[in-house]
């Protein structure tokens, strides 16, 4: 990125490039720690002032079998350029695709681009769209706290399923502009995912996916970093390969002025293992207690509607 950033002359220019989201981490195939990997990367769209890179993990084929087959993991991930002294947003070099790959990469970009703009622009008409879908939620979970020994037993209530910790974070974790790396973030949120996941299920689960990371907020040496973590919803349709949708908000808390503010949201995809299944194990629906539960779980399936479309 920075590459791209510079001028003909090879200097970079005084800009700061700040991740802005993870739009997908998409686990293709299980990862062997017996094999090297490569790493291979790439900025795929631009903009005026923000570029989308996509990264790829490469693994050989354990039986030997075209190298178009070794890709393991796909993640994309947005950026954006800020003047380093002025903060404000910063013009970056464009990009021109040739091949038909780099063209097809440019075109799924610019469309992930659009959506994200038609999202925010519709974002509060679609609010009254969804009182139906939200009432039907609720009325579900309206049944565990009103009439609990009628509820049904394979079902659970979103707040039964939450797990929490709290760091203070060190400046080992830094990144070049001082700020805690959001890399770090993204794996103390995976593994709270990975053990709300796995308390809720009863059994190891097996990462899917990582569908979307928001950095609202940066985090910085010395901050005290909470982090929540909820099942938000089940996706039961395929006995085969059940899916547990689990949600990651990051506070920074500061209790002398009592204030807590979102740093990050993290939204992760779980399945369990095959012999789990095998051996009668069963994932239980999730369901809302409030409306604003409600109004996530709504929005994370639009969301999530939206990328596989």
């Amino acid at each position: 990125m920075s590459k791209h950033c510079s001028n003909p002359g090879g200097m970079t220019r005084p800009i700061l490039l700040v991740t802005a989201s993870v739009d997908k981490i998409l686990l293709k195939k299980p990862i062997r720690v017996d094999a090297d990997l490569s790493l291979v990367g790439a900025v795929t769209w631009v903009g005026r002032s923000s570029m989308e890179m996509q990264l790829e993990v490469l693994q050989p084929p354990q039986d030997g079998s075209q190298m178009s087959n070794s890709v393991a993991l796909v993640a994309n991930f947005t950026f954006v350029a800020r003047d380093s002294e002025t903060g404000k947003s910063s013009p970056i070099n464009h990009i021109s695709p040739e091949t038909t790959q780099e063209k097809l990469l440019w075109e799924q970009a610019e469309a992930r681009n659009k959506m994200r703009k038609m999202k925010r622009a519709e974002q509060n008409k679609e609010k009254d769209k969804d009182v139906s879908r939200i009432d039907k939620l609720l009325a579900e979970g309206r049944v565990f706290v009103d009439l609990p020994a009628l509820a049904d037993r394979d079902s659970i209530l979103i707040r039964d399923t939450c797990q929490q910790s709290s760091m203070i974070c060190q400046p080992q974790q830094r990144n070049v502009h001082g700020r805690i790396f959001g890399g770090y973030l993204m794996r103390k949120a995976s593994e709270l995912a990975f053990s709300t996941a796995y308390t809720f299920a009863g059994a190891s689960p097996r990462f899917v996916e990582v569908d979307h990371v928001d950095f609202v907020k940066p985090v910085d040496v010395g901050n005290f970093l909470r982090m929540k973590s909820c099942v938000l919803y089940t996706e039961l349709q395929n006995p085969a390969r059940p899916l547990i949708n689990v949600e990651v908000v990051a506070h920074v808390t500061c209790p002398e002025l009592r204030i807590s503010e979102v740093s990050n949201k993290f939204y992760f995809t779980f399945t369990v293992r095959p012999e789990a299944r095998t051996n009668g194990l069963k994932i239980r629906s999730v369901f809302p207690e409030t409306e604003e539960e409600a109004r996530r779980v709504v929005e994370r399936m639009d969301a999530e509607h939206q990328h596989d479309n």
